[in-house]
C-alpha cells in the first residue's frame, strides 16, 4: 500500500466499508469526508488504479452500473496498514 496515494487509499478504505459500493456511493462518501466536490476525471481513474493493482474488483450491478469490492490482497493491505499504523498512533487513541 506504500505506493498508493493517501486517495487512492481513502477509496480503498471506503470500498472496504461499504456493501458492493458504485462509483456514486464511493464518490459521496468521499465528498463527506474531504468536503468538497470530488470530480469524475478524478474518481474513476483513481479507481482503475486500485483494480489495475489488483486490490479492487470491478463488476456490474446493470448496464450502466459498476460495483467495486476489495480483493483479499486489498483487505490484507488494509490490516498491515491499520497495524503499522497502530505502532505509531496506539498511545494516542
Amino acid at each position: 500500500m506504500y505506493d498508493l496515494t493517501g486517495f487512492q487509499r481513502d477509496l480503498l478504505y471506503v470500498i472496504a466499508g461499504l456493501d458492493e459500493p458504485h462509483g456514486l456511493a464511493i464518490k459521496d462518501e468521499l465528498e463527506n469526508y474531504y468536503e468538497s466536490e470530488i470530480h469524475h476525471g478524478r474518481l474513476y481513474p483513481n479507481l482503475d488504479t486500485l483494480v489495475d493493482k489488483g486490490l479492487v474488483e470491478k463488476g456490474t450491478r446493470d448496464r450502466r452500473t459498476n460495483v467495486y469490492n476489495p480483493t483479499r490482497r486489498g483487505r490484507r493491505e488494509i490490516e498491515a496498514r491499520r497495524e503499522w499504523e497502530d505502532q505509531y498512533v496506539q498511545e494516542i487513541v
